[in-house]
């Protein structure tokens, strides 16, 4: 079903069925559980309280308040602005300037770091009541701002319409033949995408259940009962791992209909382990924060390592070729459709910069048709993209973060395969003396940045190579 014959974004709240809509924590240490009557009436008192205004923080921790907060949003036609609680200071900094929410919401007691503190803050009580309006508002801005990772520079606000939201999920709901029968399993951020539009509003929209696990476990997968299982490549790895000595997960999660991977690439060797221990095929996905999901394995297909599937319904992706292709059938991938975003916060330069001159979204990535229609990607055509753990990382922020300690002379990042992770951020780093030690720049980076953008390894040399114009040569940096 379209968006077009499914006007409410959140159609389950106006009529909530007997069913449990929110599920946070592992089977037999349930955090939280909201029915879809228990969601309408707290998320529809909250939704009332937010009536009015413009944009609104919210705190996203991988929590049931999360979930609330952003659908009380969504119900109040409000813009909602998921912010990553482990943003480095100076992106908080950044994202905080440059989307300016009139106020926060949390969870009750958990602690928020400057500047968002200084907030008008409101928390999410479970216990409230209210009840929904007998229709969405509309709103008057986007519904959600999605930061991106910041791969080019500071991260950027992609501005996600009600209708990009329904019209990708509905796609979705097509290509997985998702239903309100289905319990989606997943254990994924709720501040991104992947996490929070498919894994929280898929499900909300189609009227099933979520079941936020906290870690994607075999045996609390397992015990779940999944019908559904959303990870990233480093998820499924480790879950690979589990199953091989756990032949009672593998043969519950078995019998699930689809696991779907997304986010980076999955490789073949855990394709083929994950099909060995459980008999499923992993389907593949492929989209980006400002176009959402652009193909997707379906359901009824046999998956194809290595591919992304097919465009999703209403979605047209065009390749054009690279020079010097040498009929090989690569080309830039470009796509035009009902989920592209509005365009970048604050940002019509970059906004422009990402069309082409008939209007087409330039993604930066380089792809090729299979024999069977499918999407196949090979590279970016920025070179400095790393994927690592599911995130796409930018290797100049970094780079950029390394040279502010006062131990770095030169630096250059890359990414380096890693059965794990992906790809392991490794940084080579010139010191202006003495070299500081490695933990020292690691911490260093995860302070000015997230986390995961941390080094994994770091490797002193006495000079980078580099070309005539002095550009670092990082083909010539040892893997």
């Amino acid at each position: 079903m379209m968006a077009s014959d499914l006007s409410p974004l959140l159609p389950a709240l106006l009529d909530p069925p007997d069913r449990v809509a929110l599920r946070f924590g592992a089977p037999g240490a349930i955090a939280a559980e909201l029915t879809y009557a228990e969601l309408a009436a707290v998320a529809g008192g909250l939704a009332a309280r937010l009536a009015g205004h413009g944009r609104v923080a919210v705190h996203a921790t991988p929590s049931v308040h999360t979930a609330v907060a952003v659908t009380a949003a969504l119900l109040a036609g409000v813009t909602a602005v998921p912010m990553n609680p482990k943003l480095g200071q100076r992106e908080l900094d950044h994202v905080l300037a440059d989307s300016a929410p009139e106020l926060v919401l949390a969870a009750p007691g958990v602690a928020l770091p400057d500047p968002v503190a200084a907030l008008p803050r409101i928390d999410v009580d479970l216990a409230a009541s209210g009840s929904v309006p007998d229709r969405e508002q509309a709103a008057a801005g986007p519904a959600l701002v999605v930061y991106t990772s910041g791969t080019t520079g500071m991260p950027k606000g992609a501005l996600l319409s009600r209708a990009a939201l329904a019209a990708n999920l509905d796609g979705l709901a097509q290509a997985w033949e998702w239903t309100a029968e289905d319990l989606l399993g997943h254990a994924l951020p709720l501040f991104h995408v992947h996490g929070l539009v498919l894994g929280v509003l898929g499900p909300l929209r189609r009227g099933g259940t979520l079941h936020h696990l906290g870690t994607l476990d075999a045996a609390a997968l397992a015990a779940s009962g999944a019908t559904l299982v959303f990870g990233v490549p480093t998820q499924y790895h480790r879950l690979a791992g589990q199953l091989e000595s756990d032949a009672a997960s593998a043969t519950a999660i078995g019998r699930a209909r689809l696991l779907v991977s997304g986010s980076a690439a999955l490789t073949a060797v855990d394709h083929a382990r994950l099909r060995a221990a459980t008999g499923l095929a992993v389907r593949e996905r492929y989209g980006m924060t400002e176009t959402l999901i652009i193909t997707a394995a379906r359901a009824g297909d046999d998956p194809e390592p290595g591919a992304v599937g097919h465009p999703l319904p209403d979605t047209d992706v065009r390749l054009v070729p690279l020079p010097g292709d040498g009929g090989e059938g690569l080309g830039a991938v470009e796509v035009r459709g009902p989920a592209l975003f509005d365009g970048y916060l604050n940002r019509p330069d970059a906004t422009a910069a990402t069309r082409t001159s008939d209007g087409w979204f330039a993604t930066g990535d380089i792809g090729r048709w299979t024999e069977s229609g499918q999407l196949a990607l090979v590279g970016r055509s920025a070179t400095d993209l790393i994927k690592s753990g599911g995130y796409k990382i930018g290797a100049g922020e970094i780079e950029n973060a390394l040279l502010e300690h006062p131990g770095v002379a030169e630096a250059a990042v890359i990414g380096i395969p890693d059965a794990d992770l992906g790809e392991r951020i490794v940084a080579f780093v010139v010191a202006t003396g003495e070299p500081p030690a490695e933990r020292e720049l690691v911490d260093h980076v995860a302070t000015l940045l997230s986390p995961h953008k941390r080094p994994r390894e770091v490797r002193f040399t006495d000079a980078l190579p580099r070309n005539d114009m002095g550009k670092v040569v990082k083909a010539k940096l040892p893997r």
